[in-house]
């Protein structure tokens, strides 16, 4: 058994290769992963991006997310959201997304595979 303190860990911060999901703008993401359990089907961190729109779909996974900082505006095929700090929301297998990023955003993720 273990608990993990996302404060007390030191994982290094690691720029993601998004160039084949940006449609425009020049958005650079970075994530730290904070926990992963469970023969790595569960991890959870924290994610960010500076501006640009990018899109994203969730494959083969369901991910919980929480606004730290921030915002951005979600296009999903159900409609289109805006989520800021203080926000959660799930996002499920398949769907797919495409993020607008005005300025920043920062969100802690858990991801479960499905």
């Amino acid at each position: 058994m273990k608990y993990t303190v996302f404060s007390d860990t030191d994982v290094p911060r690691v720029e993601k290769d998004i160039s084949a999901d940006i449609v425009s703008g020049t958005p650079v993401q970075h994530s730290q992963l904070k926990f992963s359990g469970n023969g790595d089907t569960i991890k959870s961190g924290i994610w960010e991006s500076t501006a640009g729109v990018f899109t994203a779909v969730m494959q083969d996974q369901i991910e919980f997310c929480h606004v730290l900082e921030g915002g951005a505006t979600i296009k999903t095929p159900a409609g289109t959201f805006s989520v800021k700090a203080g926000d959660a929301f799930v996002m499920e297998s398949g769907l797919e997304t495409e993020w607008t990023v005005e300025a920043y955003i920062k969100k802690h993720f858990v991801i479960c595979a499905v």
